[in-house]
C-alpha cells in the first residue's frame, strides 16, 4: 500500500487521493486475493523472464494493479520511463497501435539486464478488429524490448492470434473474506467509524469488486461518517436486500398481496427494475434456508425476468409477473 509521499512524484498530496488508490498496492508482496495467478506472477518476478500476457476476469479485481506491480519488482526505479499504459477503450484505434505503442517500442530506455520495456493495455478487448491485428505483428517485431500486457474482460473478444502469443491468466472475483481483510485494514489507517452490517453491506454491494468496495467504503464515511448497512444503501442507491428478502419470503409461503404491497413500495421509491431483480438474485442465491430445488427455480423465473429486462422491457408489470410467477412456484411445490 501506499503509506508515505515518497512513492508519489512531484506535489502529489497522498491524503487528497481516493483510497482505491492511496491503498493501491505497489508490490507483489502486497496483492490481495487469486493466489495461483498471483503466485506465478512472483516467479515471474524473481527470475525476471515476463512473457506476453493476457489477463481476464471481471473489473476491480486486481488485474491491472498486479501488472503494476510486476514491473515494479522488474524494473525497479526504471519503472517510469519504461512502462506504457494505456486504456484501450479510449486509444481502441490502429492509430494507437502504429503510432504510440510503436514509438514507445522504439524508444530506447537503459534497464537492467535481461529486462524488456511494458505495454499495459486496459479493457483491451474494446480494441477494434484492426487494432488487434497491427497489434500482432507489433508484439512479434519488438518482441526482443518490449513485452505486451492485455487485460480484458473477457478473452472471446481478443482474436486468437494475440491469445495464441500471450500467456493467458484468468482472474476470479474477490472472496467476501478477502475484500473484508482489506476494508478492516483501510478503516483502521483512515479511523473509519463503523459497525459488521456496515461492512457486510459494502461487500454485498461489491460483488467480489473490490475496487467498488473501497469507493463505497470512502463515499458513505465521507458522507455520513459512520458506515452500518442503512448508510450503504442510500450511497450505492440499491434496495436493501431486507426488504427484497421479505418480499422473496413473502412468495415463498405464498403470501400474493403482502408480496405485492411489498414490491410496489420499492418501485415507489424510485429504484428501476434492474436494481430490484439483482437484488433478488443475489439474495436468493445466499439463501441457506430455503430447499435447493426451490431455489433453483426461483433463479430460473428471475433469470427469465432479467433477460425481458435487459431487452428494455423494464416496467412495473414485468416485476408484478415476476412475483406472481414465484407465488405459483410456491403454491405448486
Amino acid at each position: 500500500m501506499y503509506n508515505d509521499d515518497s512513492k508519489f512524484p512531484g506535489n502529489v498530496d497522498v491524503t487528497e487521493l481516493p483510497w482505491v488508490e492511496k491503498y493501491r498496492p505497489i508490490l507483489m508482496k502486497d496483492v490481495i486475493g487469486n493466489e495461483d495467478v498471483v503466485s506465478r506472477l512472483q516467479i515471474i518476478a524473481q527470475k525476471g523472464n515476463m512473457p506476453n500476457m493476457l489477463l481476464s476476469g471481471p473489473p476491480g479485481i486486481g488485474k491491472t494493479t498486479s501488472i503494476l506491480c510486476l514491473a515494479n519488482e522488474l524494473l525497479g526505479p526504471h519503472a517510469k520511463n519504461a512502462v506504457l499504459e494505456l486504456n484501450a477503450s479510449d486509444d481502441r484505434g490502429i492509430d494507437v497501435i502504429r503510432n504510440t505503442i510503436k514509438t514507445f517500442a522504439q524508444t530506447k530506455v537503459t534497464l537492467p539486464p535481461g529486462r524488456q520495456k511494458i505495454v499495459i493495455l486496459d479493457e483491451a478487448d474494446s480494441m477494434t478488429s484492426g487494432a488487434q491485428q497491427a497489434l500482432r505483428r507489433t508484439m512479434e517485431i519488438y518482441s526482443n524490448t518490449t513485452r505486451f500486457a492485455l487485460a480484458c474482460n473477457t478473452s472471446n473478444k481478443i482474436i486468437e492470434p494475440i491469445q495464441s502469443r500471450c500467456t493467458i491468466l484468468k482472474y476470479s472475483k474477490l472472496s467476501d473474506k478477502t475484500i473484508l481483510k482489506r476494508l478492516l485494514e483501510i478503516c483502521k489507517l483512515e479511523g473509519v467509524n463503523y459497525n459488521l452490517e456496515g461492512l457486510e453491506a459494502i461487500i454485498f454491494t461489491a460483488e467480489g469488486d473490490m475496487r467498488q468496495a473501497i469507493n463505497n467504503l470512502q463515499s458513505t464515511f465521507t458522507g455520513f461518517s459512520f458506515v452500518n448497512a442503512e448508510n450503504v444503501y442510500k450511497v450505492c442507491d440499491q434496495p436493501s436486500p431486507t426488504a427484497v428478502t421479505k418480499i422473496l419470503d413473502d412468495c415463498y409461503n405464498y403470501r400474493v398481496d403482502e408480496a405485492l404491497m411489498g414490491l410496489t413500495e420499492l418501485w415507489e421509491k424510485g429504484y428501476s427494475a434492474m436494481d430490484i431483480i439483482t437484488t433478488m438474485f443475489r439474495v436468493v442465491k445466499f439463501n441457506n434456508e430455503w430447499p435447493e430445488g426451490q431455489k433453483l427455480d426461483f433463479i430460473k423465473e428471475i433469470g427469465f425476468a432479467h433477460m425481458k429486462i435487459l431487452e428494455g422491457i423494464s416496467t412495473h408489470l414485468q416485476l408484478i409477473g415476476l412475483v406472481s410467477r414465484l407465488c405459483m412456484l410456491s403454491e405448486i411445490n
